[in-house]
């Protein structure tokens, strides 16, 4: 076992003070990601920082526009949360379909979103919704955030405070998961905003992770009924292919779960 050294700092200035003192540190969120890394052996890094004991970091607010989330708050709680429910049905419903009861009482939206797995489920909700994430730093929009696959625009050292989501019209979600991980093979979040453009980000299938599908929007701005989407299809070349399933298959799932997305739109309902 390698030697590692647990800190749980109550300040954002305290955790950045440790970041910067190591010669090899690492934030802990969540620890879904980073925990099974250490234990293969991946990683292994000097200093262990548990950001969830910073109070700033959690917590929930609703404003007439807005949905605010601290980056440390649990996927429990955004789904359990009446005020989320009640402005965005879908990015509760989301939250509530994220792995078992207790990933979800552990896991973090900040967690999900600063790993950017391929296959979570957050980042298609901030592609959709069109949301900010503030930093320790600077303010960074959802279109220059995600890098492709486990990358973003964060900086080493450079903390995620909060989420800020743009509340639409309304907006759908649904996945087909990974009957194991409950990962999602592929997933779809649509959202129409009040300026009346339709947004459809994809998670889970594509190659260089989550994206938005702008030949759908296209066709759902112009209708927004799960028809709008007959005969529309995604290039297999730009789907994963791995062993969960070939690329051709993936494809044809983003297009099934866009459809339901467009179904499930004002609820929290999944399948």
């Amino acid at each position: 076992m390698y030697a590692t050294r647990y800190h749980k700092p109550k300040t954002i200035a305290e955790a950045i003070e440790l970041y910067e003192g190591s010669q090899e540190p690492s934030y802990l969120a969540g620890g879904h990601t980073l925990i099974p890394t250490l234990k293969n052996r991946l990683a292994a890094p000097q200093d262990l920082i548990d950001l969830r004991a910073i109070p700033e970091l959690s917590g929930i607010e609703v404003t007439s526009d807005k949905v605010i989330i601290g980056s440390a708050t649990r996927h429990a709680a955004v789904a359990a949360s009446k005020e989320v429910s009640r402005a965005i049905p879908a990015l509760a419903g989301l939250a509530g379909s994220i792995g078992d009861v207790q990933v979800r009482h552990m896991g973090t939206i900040g967690g999900s979103i600063a790993n950017n797995d391929p296959a979570a489920d957050y980042p298609s909700a901030v592609l959709s919704l069109d949301a900010i994430m503030h930093t320790d730093r600077r303010e960074i929009p959802a279109e220059d955030y995600f890098q492709g696959l486990y990358a973003t625009a964060l900086e080493p050292g450079e903390i995620l405070v909060r989420i800020e989501f743009r509340i639409p019209e309304v907006a759908g979600y649904a996945k087909f998961r990974n009957p194991a991980s409950r990962y999602s093979m592929a997933a779809a979040f649509v959202s129409k905003h009040f300026d009346g453009h339709v947004r459809v980000a994809v998670t889970g299938a594509g190659n260089a992770g989550v994206f938005r599908w702008t030949e759908a929007e296209e066709q759902l701005t112009k209708s927004l009924m799960p028809d709008a989407l007959d005969g529309l299809a995604i290039d297999p070349p730009f789907m994963m292919n791995d062993m969960h399933a070939p690329a051709d298959y993936r494809a044809h799932l983003v297009a099934v779960m866009s459809c339901r997305a467009v179904q499930n739109l004002g609820g929290t309902y999944i399948l």
